[in-house]
C-alpha cells in the first residue's frame, strides 16, 4: 500500500485547518461590525458561496485565478519562482476554499448569539474590537468555534473536485486520499481503495469523537 496519499492528506488538512480557523474567525468577527444590512448580506453571500458551489466549479475558479497563465499565478511564478497550480500548495488552497464557509458560518452563528448589551458595555469600558473578539466572543462561543473547526477539517480532508482541478492527481505530490480512492477504483484495485476509505473513515470518526468529547467537557464546566 502506498502511504503517500495519507501523509499528503494529513499535511494538507493540518495546514488548511490552521488557515481556515484563523481566517474563518476573523471573517465572522469583521462581518459583525458591518452596519449596512445590504452590504453585510452581500459580503456574507460571497464568503458562503463556496459552500453551495459544486467543488469542480470552485476548482475552475481557482484554476482561472491561480493558473500558470493567469494574473495571480503568473505573478507568483515570476516574482517568487513558484508555480501554484499542480503543486502541493494547490491542495492546501483548494481545501481552504471549500472548507472555509463551514468555519466562518459556525463562528458567525456563535457570535450572533452573544448578548449585544454585553458587547456594548465592553465598548463603554474601553474594550476595542480585538479585545471584544478574544475576551468575549471567542471564549463565549467556544463550542460553536470548535464545531466549525472540526467540520471544516473533515470537509478539507474529503475534498476531491477542487483539488483535482487545481492540483491534479500527481502520485507522491498532490494525490490526496480521495484522489487515491478514485484512482484505485478506476484501476480496478478495490481492496486498496477500501484501505484508503478505511483511513478516511477512521480520521473522520476520531475528529467527530474529539468534538463531542470537548463539547461535553465544556458543557460540564459551565454546569
Amino acid at each position: 500500500m502506498d502511504f503517500s496519499p495519507v501523509w499528503i492528506s494529513i499535511k494538507t488538512t493540518l495546514c488548511a485547518s490552521a488557515i481556515t480557523f484563523v481566517f474563518g474567525i476573523l471573517a465572522a468577527w469583521a462581518v459583525m461590525f458591518i452596519k449596512g444590512p445590504k452590504i453585510k448580506a452581500a459580503v456574507d453571500g460571497i464568503l458562503t458561496i463556496p459552500l453551495v458551489l459544486p467543488p469542480t466549479v470552485a476548482g475552475f475558479f481557482l484554476l482561472w485565478i491561480f493558473g500558470a497563465r493567469r494574473p495571480v499565478g503568473n505573478f507568483v511564478e515570476e516574482v517568487f519562482g513558484f508555480r501554484i497550480a499542480f503543486s502541493w500548495v494547490a491542495t492546501v488552497l483548494a481545501a481552504v476554499v471549500v472548507s472555509f464557509p463551514l468555519m466562518y458560518r459556525s463562528a458567525k452563528a456563535g457570535f450572533e448569539q452573544i448578548d449585544q448589551n454585553m458587547i456594548e458595555e465592553a465598548k463603554m469600558l474601553g474594550l476595542g474590537k480585538w479585545g471584544i473578539l478574544w475576551k468575549i466572543l471567542f471564549p463565549c462561543t467556544f463550542p460553536s468555534v470548535l464545531s466549525g473547526m472540526i467540520l471544516s477539517t473533515t470537509r478539507g480532508l474529503g475534498e476531491y473536485g477542487a483539488t483535482a482541478m487545481l492540483a491534479g492527481n500527481i502520485p507522491g505530490k498532490t494525490r490526496t486520499l480521495p484522489l487515491a480512492v478514485y484512482s484505485e477504483v478506476a484501476g480496478g484495485n478495490m481492496e486498496r481503495a477500501g484501505l484508503y476509505v478505511a483511513v478516511i473513515l477512521i480520521i473522520a470518526f476520531l475528529a467527530v469523537w474529539i468534538m463531542n468529547m470537548m463539547t461535553r467537557a465544556e458543557n460540564e464546566i459551565k454546569m
